[in-house]
């Protein structure tokens, strides 16, 4: 079955900027160019395709590849969809749904499946135009393993009855896994069991010595009793029952010594019942199973909070001028359907702050201290399945309409899982903001590498002082923003100059124009 470039353009899509160059070949293998950045090894091992040259063209590495298709078991033409790499750190994921069944048509790019990698939930896109045969992997099924095979497509409507019963080759099944250890022909016997240790010698036997008489015991009720005058007399003075006297006379008379000496038993406390041993409480908690997202948030988080020296700055800024801008800036642009907020002014002074102040926008790479030129600002957006921080690149030289259609979109595509992974993935600069919330302040973990977050809270009127006011007070709108910094990379005067230029970007919003 001969595989277009069209059709290996879709498998190549999971590698972000891998572009297809001008190939040759035909028949049931095709050679393509594969123009990317990454290491040949790289491609070749995530991909599963046969490097056969490489060669520089254009600064950059174009890598030949050669993949191969064809029918076995004397089945029709199928395409066999496995589980692509959809992020470069992914390694497992999750089937969240399937969005085609068994028999449908599909097209090529049709949304086939949600996957959930270690980075969040995408679309995976139908590579082949046909029908599909059979689905292996049920939707929630976790840990997958990339490599596995998920799916069969067929070109023809009449052989997917032909794969109902189909079962792969256990050596497509097992191809990701290690081989098993060599076993030897002739197997060691186990080693013998160890003698058991001699029984320990039977304690000494102790000195036979005749045994002390014992008291008689105490007459049966209604028998006779044998005892001492004295011991009767004792015994009605004392109000004793001879018959629960055991005697130590002859014959077992009781004496006056046994009356002396006898103690009445005590009645028998009633039994008291045991304790029911307290149940286990049933429905105070429950387990909540750790999404592939929800682990990478967590590992990411830690690694920040151990590995990054945080520190804070925080400040107050009076946003009445962006405010009016903002609403007469809406009123201009109200028939292009585009309603400017105020976190597009915020990520637009972000940004020029960027560029007046480097520092912090750059990241710690363990050796350097790595300066971007260009100012990526991601914006946190929270989604169902977790924090994830799409990216709006170039936001310095963006008006902010176009910031604006920046965030709305890669919002709402963030909420739906469709961003693709470079939407998502770098970025130079962390925006998160918590004031549509009504946080009045808060503080950001940073995300690695950067060396800077910045936590918007939520804009309040507040009475501030004002020398132009009669009384000398007035009332302002003011937010409080906190600037958490890398100290390995952004000295406390450093962090402190970004917060000054951000501020005048906001209390003076006409100065981002110049």
């Amino acid at each position: 079955m001969l595989r277009s470039a069209a059709q290996l353009r879709c498998c190549l899509r999971r590698f972000p900027g891998v572009k297809l160059a001008p190939g040759t070949g035909q028949g049931s293998s095709r050679t393509v160019g594969v123009r990317c950045g990454c290491s040949a090894a790289h491609i070749a091992a995530r991909s599963r395709a046969t490097l056969t040259s490489v060669k520089p063209q254009d600064g950059r590495m174009v890598f030949l590849m050669q993949r191969r298709l064809y029918s076995s078991d004397g089945l029709p033409a199928h395409h066999k969809v496995v589980l692509p790499a959809l992020s470069p750190t992914m390694e497992m994921g999750t089937i969240v749904s399937w969005e085609k069944q068994v028999g449908d048509q599909l097209n090529e790019g049709d949304l086939l499946a949600e996957i959930e990698t270690d980075k969040a939930t995408m679309g995976f896109e139908t590579p082949e135009e046909g029908y599909l045969a059979r689905i292996f992997i049920e939707a929630g099924e976790k840990d997958i393993p990339i490599g596995k095979l998920l799916c069969i497509i067929v070109e023809n409507e009449d052989d997917i009855a032909k794969f109902k019963e189909w079962i792969p080759p256990a050596d497509a099944e097992s191809a990701e896994k290690p081989l098993p250890k060599p076993v030897s022909e002739s197997p060691s016997p186990p080693p013998p069991a160890a003698a058991a240790p001699p029984p320990p010698p039977p304690p000494p036997v102790a000195a036979m010595s005749p045994p002390p008489t014992p008291a008689a015991p105490p007459p049966t009720p209604g028998a006779r009793v044998f005892a001492s005058p004295l011991a009767k007399k004792l015994a009605a003075d004392k109000g004793i029952d001879l018959s629960m006297v055991s005697g130590t006379g002859p014959g077992g008379r009781i004496r006056s010594q046994d009356i002396e000496a006898f103690t009445p038993a005590a009645a028998p406390a009633p039994a008291v019942a045991p304790a029911a041993p307290s149940a286990a409480p049933v429905g105070t908690f429950v387990d909540i199973p750790l999404t592939n997202v929800r682990k990478v948030i967590a590992s990411r988080l830690l690694q920040s909070k151990t590995t990054i020296p945080h520190y804070y700055l925080s400040v107050d800024i009076n946003m009445d001028n962006v405010i009016a801008l903002r609403k007469e800036l809406n009123a201009i642009v109200e028939k292009e359907d585009v309603k400017l907020s105020v976190n597009d002014f915020i990520i637009k002074a972000a940004a020029l702050s960027c560029l007046k102040v480097p520092e912090c926008n750059s990241s710690w790479m363990d050796s350097v201290i790595r300066q971007y030129n260009k100012v990526d600002v991601n914006v946190a957006v929270s989604t169902d399945s977790g924090l994830i921080t799409p990216i709006v690149f170039n936001a310095h030289t963006k008006g902010l309409a176009a910031i604006n259609s920046d965030v709305i979109s890669l919002a709402a595509r963030a909420r739906e899982g469709k961003l693709q992974l470079q939407e998502f993935q770098g970025g130079t600069f962390t925006v998160s903001n918590l004031g549509m919330f009504g946080i009045k302040n808060f503080s950001a973990v940073i995300n690695p590498p950067q060396a800077c977050i910045l936590a918007v809270g939520g804009a309040v009127k507040t009475v501030v002082p004002d020398a132009d006011a009669e009384n000398g007070l007035s009332v302002a709108t003011m937010m409080s923003v906190t600037l958490s910094c890398d100290h390995r990379v952004v000295d406390g005067a450093v962090g402190a100059q970004w917060l000054q230029e951000f501020k005048l970007y906001l209390e003076k919003p006409e100065t981002m124009l110049l």
